[in-house]
């Protein structure tokens, strides 16, 4: 890498855009406390009750009361029903929360068709352009809240800058129901005083390292010799110091290709022999085949997950000389894997199959000649 590529003090970007980033506050739970009034202002967790699974579960998601007793998303449950056991714990709906995703992307859509989804409860949008000519984004983004409260009863906060990065730190800045905009004027001041764990990207065990390097905030990266930097850190190292700047080239993409497909299920109790396991297999390889047969995507690339009673986790791929969609074929090479990689020696808690290297299912027109 030439060290005049980490200059950045002249390096254009475009700051014309206007980008905004929806994130929905405590979604899953939001939605649960919106159907049943009585969770008003009670702690609410998304998982099963740890007294119902003996003590397994993750916590999907939880809402703000429940976090002021310090329960977080990915905690295990039994952790969050030890800081607070008055908690409403809740299992979910995923395939609800979904509809309901749909019909907050559908007010999107009411100002802009430039959407990249991140997941059920956040996404990208373009408004540049928009489709009620409004010149600020902030007002677009005030509408979008607007609509989403009236319609559906429910609260989301937005960042607004002129580009992901910012848009996307930005809407985590003031929580719920929060508006927070950075200007091309406010983005350097703002991201110097930023905590580097707040930098979009940046995992925990990243933190920790750059934490060695003495690096705890956004002025810390610019104050960093850029060469050292990504030196020590590689390509995270060269993306901070243009996050540190500001700049951000990404576009706000609507349609996002699907990498994989899959499925995965905890099972309890825990599969101890090999007929459990196939059975297992062939259900998550049915459930996978219809997937790819709805969407029209086959795939040359079968993945087993294995996550043991210790918590171990074993993945483990095969590339095929074909691409699949049949359930036969999926469920074969799945078992296959297991066979060669998994073993019984400890009981097995979570199994999971996925299809990747997509490509799209092609219908080829016959006409039949009966002359």
């Amino acid at each position: 890498m030439q060290i005049g590529i980490l200059n950045f003090d002249h390096q254009k970007h475009d700051t014309t855009r206007k980008i905004i980033h929806i994130d929905m506050d405590a979604f899953y739970a939001s939605v649960e406390m919106r159907d049943n009034p009585e969770l008003k202002d009670k702690p609410v967790v998304i998982a099963k009750h740890p007294k119902l699974t003996h003590g397994r579960g993750i916590v999907s998601t939880c809402n703000y009361k429940a976090r002021e007793y310090g329960i977080r998303s990915a905690m295990s449950a039994q952790k969050a029903y030890e800081l607070c056991p008055h908690a409403h714990f809740i299992e979910g709906d995923i395939t609800y929360y979904a509809q309901v995703s749909q019909q907050i992307r559908s007010i999107f859509k009411r100002y802009t068709d430039m959407i990249e989804p991140l997941s059920l409860d956040e996404a990208y949008l373009d408004v540049t352009v928009n489709k009620i000519g409004a010149k600020s984004a902030i007002y677009v983004a005030k509408c979008i809240q607007r609509d989403i409260y009236r319609e559906l009863n429910l609260t989301c906060s937005a960042g607004v800058s002129y580009n992901k990065f910012l848009a996307k730190v930005a809407s985590d800045y003031q929580k719920p129901a929060g508006l927070t905009t950075i200007t091309p004027d406010e983005a350097q001041s703002f991201l110097k005083q930023l905590p580097i764990e707040k930098f979009y990207g940046v995992g925990r065990k990243s933190v920790e390292k750059l934490h060695e390097y003495g690096i705890f905030t956004g002025e810390d990266i610019l104050m960093t010799d850029a060469t050292i930097l990504v030196k020590n850190l590689g390509k995270l190292g060269f993306l901070l110091l243009q996050r540190a700047h500001g700049i951000d080239h990404s576009v706000v993409k609507p349609t996002r290709q699907r990498k994989s497909l899959g499925r995965e299920r905890t099972y309890f109790p825990e599969l101890a022999s090999e007929q459990q396991v196939q059975i297992a297999i062939r259900e998550l390889s049915k459930s996978v085949t219809r997937q790819l047969q709805r969407v029209h995507l086959k795939g040359n690339v079968v993945t087993l997950k294995l996550r043991y009673s210790n918590f171990e986790t074993q993945t483990r791929q095969k590339k095929l000389s074909r691409f699949i969609d049949e359930e036969q074929f999926i469920f074969q090479t799945a078992m296959e894997l297991f066979e060669e990689y998994g073993n019984l020696e400890q009981t097995i808690r979570l199994i999971g199959v996925s299809v990747s290297g997509l490509e799209e299912r092609v219908f080829e027109k016959v006409v039949l000649n009966f002359t």
